[in-house]
């Protein structure tokens, strides 16, 4: 008999495991392919838009990070709302306000409208994807959470892997009405996110409770599961928003994503212009189907690295292994002028990336919970999220001074260099115990 309840018990959570994956995840993987697309498509943007307003490649670099300064100042109070308002209401209104900047940027005439667009675009924005995190929290047990952040951060190669074909082709191909195809880029590429704002407020439930798709039993099973694993989070008195702001651990977390933060915008806003470097006879179309290969590496490698870190519930060497790659690759890429070679480097670094980000957010989760975690995934995302911001300038200011992107390279793969080590030192939490824990109780 107790072995039939067993099964049955087990028969219910793959069923909801499996719904909430096919319900939710793909739904929240098209926002945050749209969300980066409008955050990143400047590196492409760039291939023209910098030589038509003049800007420099110091002025390019900082209009890029600039985002992350408003991004930076509402975040926390952003997922504070998400938590307060609920998911729905609360992330449609991101959508739809960060689509509409994104959009108008198309419009800007000279490099401080540009600072300014940017900026605005990271104040709308905040809040979106610690919102995701959290939002996930609400509905996936802890053994789940880095394989289902896992298929939810996909999102970021994918981004490239649609996105920069895309791009390419728009500043290749669009000219309308004598309009400078770079314009149309952010106008084309922002409009999606004000048509899923819309939807989102329609189909996205806040709560398990309010999800049609599962049955009585699969909503009595996971509520109980979540519930379990909140109470033991509690007993270590880690759920005000305060606890979460002042928690040493996030901090730790904080600096680790800082660093990852630099290499990661590093990647992004720049390797459109080091694949055109390689040969003046490259179009803009070809340099996006060039930079959709790495990604497209990324995207199987961090599948294979969130797959073995729930197997193993272990976070902290996935992480610093794979950061040890991307950093690897970093110092590696400079003075190399082979397409073939560049390519494969570009491909390393980004499969070290990708592959740190699911077992990276499955760590706050082992010892936050509900306000705190609201707060602390927020602090950890908004404050780390400087790291673009910093990367982001220093490498341009490098590049205009020395005329190379050698030294803004070294400067990124450092940077993950000490990602990895502090990642290392993290001191261990409850977390893995906790996911024994409720694995095993009654």
């Amino acid at each position: 008999m107790g072995n039939d309840t067993s099964a049955a018990a087990k028969g219910i959570e793959a069923r909801a495991i499996q719904k909430l994956q096919i319900r939710l995840i793909p739904f929240l993987f098209l926002l945050y392919v749209v969300a980066f697309v409008d955050r990143i498509n400047i590196g492409f943007a760039a291939l023209t838009m910098n030589k038509e307003l003049g800007i420099t490649s110091q002025q390019y670099g900082f209009a890029a990070g600039i985002f992350f300064i408003g991004y930076f100042l509402f975040e926390v109070p952003s997922n504070l709302m998400l938590h307060k308002v609920g998911a729905r209401v609360w992330i449609a209104r991101i959508l739809l306000s960060w689509g509409l900047v994104a959009t108008l940027t198309g419009l800007v005439q000279s490099v401080h409208q540009l600072y300014v667009a940017r900026i605005l675009l990271g104040v709308t924005e905040a809040g979106y994807f610690p919102g995701i995190v959290l939002y996930l929290t609400y509905w996936f047990p802890q053994r789940e959470q880095a394989r289902t952040l896992a298929l939810f951060l996909t999102g970021y190669p994918v981004t490239s892997i649609v996105g920069a074909p895309i791009s390419g082709l728009i500043l290749e191909h669009v000219h309308w009405l004598g309009i400078g195809s770079w314009r149309w880029l952010f106008v084309l590429e922002g409009i999606p996110a004000i048509a899923l704002g819309l939807l989102t407020y329609f189909v996205l439930p806040c709560r398990p409770s309010e999800a049609k798709f599962l049955t009585r039993e699969e909503k009595e099973w996971l509520q109980k599961e979540l519930e379990r694993e909140e109470q033991l989070k509690l007993k270590q008195r880690r759920h005000s928003a305060i606890e979460g702001l002042t928690n040493l651990k996030v901090w730790h977390l904080v600096l680790v994503y800082f660093g990852m933060m630099i290499g990661s915008y590093t990647m992004a806003f720049w390797m459109p212009q080091m694949v055109k470097a390689l040969s003046s006879g490259y179009s803009n179309s070809f340099v996006g189907y060039v930079v959709m290969i790495p990604y497209l590496a990324a995207l199987v490698g961090m599948i294979l690295v969130s797959r073995s870190s729930d197997r193993r519930l272990e976070r902290r060497y996935h992480v610093a292994i794979s950061l040890l790659l991307g950093g690897i690759a970093f110092i590696s890429l400079r003075g190399i002028h082979s397409p073939l070679v560049t390519v494969v480097l570009l491909a390393c670094l980004a499969i070290g990336y990708c592959s740190s980000l699911s077992p990276f957010w499955a760590l706050p989760s082992e010892f936050l919970t509900g306000f705190s975690a609201a707060s602390g995934i927020a602090l950890i995302n908004s404050v780390g999220n400087l790291g673009g911001f910093t990367g982001s300038t220093v490498v341009g200011f490098i590049e205009q001074k020395t005329g190379s992107l050698d030294g803004g390279l070294a400067f990124a793969g450092t940077a993950m260099f000490v990602s990895a080590a502090l990642v290392v030192l993290l001191p261990k939490t409850a977390g893995v115990r906790l996911v024994a824990e409720t694995q095993t109780s009654p």
